[in-house]
């Protein structure tokens, strides 16, 4: 009996293949705890549907968010104006989702600029240490200190012929410090881990460590966080906007409408509660993603909860019971 000797297979090659199934199995371990998250799905669920109403909604209808109806003065929702006209005969429906899409864009993009800015600033502080992070850690507290609300409201009305870009840059500007401070902390202790300290041996440049080791690692922080502060940007808008520092007319914003809808609440109702029950909805949806997506990326979180929930109701710890 003869026997045929198989080659050993060939080992694969690092960073490659052998990374690939942990890196997809985390990917659906992480999604299926998602899914099984009701508010989690909810709130996903919700911001697809108020993202598809301010972009797809407008082109439901004939009615413009500039134009004007001047024999519909403060009319109640009808046929032709489905959610009733303001005080000059402006479609309240058309106005309030172009201030949605506003709100949002604004938001998202307050969002992504602070991110992008927290990320990189925090992981070269937390990295490379030494006067790097005194500097940059002097800069974050620097930038703490100024009241940002106050600062925003001096500067915007100077710059009212720049557009709505310029204001979200003002936003994101005092919107970065708290999420750097954290993933300079984070960084600092996965600089000591084994696969970094590797790519230093190796000679990779310390730029390319960041981008492929140290942030991939702060990802799922980044990630809840940029949803949380979407909510937080629109919150910021909307106040801003509703005390006139925010986005400026003939333009409109969620905080613009509730503003202008604000006197005018109790008596014709439909001026104030679609703009200021849209902005609730977004901002109930955004924090359940946000909660759904820490539980799915870090799953100590939600047992965290769990066992804090259990104990409230009076109910034994599953581990001292075991």
């Amino acid at each position: 009996m003869t026997t045929t000797a198989t080659p050993p297979a060939a080992a694969p090659t690092p960073g490659t293949a052998a990374a690939s199934p942990p890196a997809r199995g985390r990917g659906r371990v992480a999604l299926r705890r998602f899914a099984a998250n009701r508010n989690a799905v909810t709130g996903a669920t919700v911001l697809l549907l108020l993202f598809l109403l301010a972009f797809a909604g407008p082109h439901l209808t004939h009615w413009s968010h500039t134009d004007i109806d001047y024999g519909a003065l403060r009319e109640a929702p009808s046929a032709d104006h489905w959610w009733g006209t303001n005080r000059i005969g402006q479609d309240v429906y058309a106005q309030v989702l172009h201030g949605l899409q506003k709100s949002l864009l604004i938001g998202l993009l307050t969002a992504l600029t602070a991110t992008v800015l927290a990320s990189a600033v925090g992981a070269c502080a937390g990295y490379f240490g030494g006067w790097t992070d005194r500097i940059m850690t002097f800069f974050i507290d620097l930038l703490l200190v100024f009241p940002a609300f106050l600062i925003i409201a001096i500067v915007s009305p100077r710059l009212r012929d720049s557009g709505w870009i310029v204001f979200v840059g003002l936003l994101a500007v005092f919107g970065w410090m708290i999420t750097a401070r954290v993933v300079r902390s984070m960084t600092r202790s996965l600089k000591e881990r084994e696969f970094v300290r590797a790519a230093q041996l190796m000679g990779v440049h310390p730029l390319r460590i960041i981008v492929r080791h140290i942030l991939p690692n702060v990802s799922s922080f980044l990630i809840v966080d940029a949803t949380i502060a979407v909510g937080g940007a629109v919150m910021s808008e909307t106040g801003l906007s509703y005390f006139g520092f925010g986005v400026q007319p003939p333009d409109v914003s969620l905080g613009t409408l509730i503003a202008d809808g604000s006197d005018a609440a109790l008596t014709y109702p439909w001026m104030f509660f679609f703009a200021a029950g849209l902005l609730v909805v977004f901002v109930l949806a955004v924090n359940f993603l946000g909660d759904g997506l820490r539980d799915a990326l870090d799953p100590t979180s939600g047992h965290q909860r769990t066992r804090r929930r259990r104990r409230r109701n009076g109910k034994p710890d599953d581990r001292a019971a075991r």
